[in-house]
């Protein structure tokens, strides 16, 4: 609130709120100026209320009436003067009693900005004690931002190498492509080639089936011939046996009677060979003895 107000300001706002038939008071003296302390307008209005008697007063005196006339309007003007000086006190009253409540409330009002002030100092201590805590940590986060900001071009250049080897497998991968589409059209013509040669392989294969199967009928044409042949030469071969059998019969008996026949003419060589040694030894004797 602004202190200091001028004297004259406040009659003036006393007089034009009595001019629209108001009574002018503390309040609407201060909205009628728009500023001014309680404490001040309500001095100024008890002066105003003073001079506004004398103001009423030199009113009065009206010259140019009759003597009669002048002296009933002077009784109704004291009367009416009376009355404003009572209503005057009334308002005084009020005012004073207003002007005690104001100061009572701006009493409490400065007791409640004391508390506020001391909470704001306690606050404002707080809050250097948080700024040098939070400058210290702008200091850490800054230091931190710079390790940041180091790491950071160390991975720009991180990245810009991996883009050149992203690009250079990017063209390696363009060449693979090429490579591998031309071993898919080398692969697709083999396949080709290859269908054919197993479509070939499965012709020679059934034609080999088939003439498989002619040898195996012609095999097991031949095999039952031959067990034919095997059952007559087993028939053959039992005939045979039986004729061995005979004729071994027979050689036997004849080798026993070679062999009889043969002793019978070997006793007289040994007779004759016997005497043919001792007629050698006799001789051989009598020619020593000569």
């Amino acid at each position: 609130m602004a202190i200091g107000v001028p004297e004259t300001d406040v009659f003036a706002a006393a007089d034009a709120v009595l001019a629209r038939g108001e009574r002018p008071t503390v309040e609407r003296v201060r909205v009628e100026l728009g500023r001014g302390s309680p404490a001040r307008v309500g001095q100024l209005l008890e002066q105003w209320w003073e001079q506004l008697a004398q103001r009423l007063k030199g009113h009065a005196l009206l010259p140019d009436l009759p003597s009669e006339a002048a002296q009933g309007f002077a009784e109704v003007w004291r009367l009416a003067v009376a009355q404003a000086e009572g209503i005057a006190r009334t308002a005084l009253t009020a005012e004073q009693n207003a002007l005690f409540a104001a100061q009572t409330a701006l009493t409490q009002e400065r007791k409640l900005w004391e508390i506020a002030l001391a909470e704001a100092q306690t606050n404002a201590l707080d809050s250097a004690a948080k700024l040098a805590q939070s400058e210290l940590q702008l200091r850490e986060r800054q230091t931190l931002v710079d390790q940041l900001t180091t790491q950071v071009a160390d991975l720009l250049q991180q990245r810009d190498h991996l883009q050149r080897q992203l690009a250079q497998q990017l063209a390696n991968l363009d060449t693979l492509r090429a490579a591998h589409a031309s071993v898919q059209e080398h692969a697709r013509t083999v396949e080709d080639r290859a269908h054919q040669q197993v479509d070939q392989a499965r012709q020679e294969i059934k034609d080999l089936q088939q003439r498989l199967e002619r040898e195996q009928y012609d095999a097991r044409q031949r095999v039952a011939q031959l067990i034919a042949q095997q059952e007559e030469l087993r028939g053959a071969v039992r005939l045979a046996e039986q004729a061995t059998a005979h004729h071994t019969g027979r050689v036997v008996a004849l080798e026993a009677m070679i062999m009889q026949w043969r002793k019978t003419l070997e006793r007289p060589k040994q007779i004759s060979t016997r005497r043919d040694k001792s007629n050698s030894a006799s001789k051989k004797v009598a020619k020593k003895k000569h």
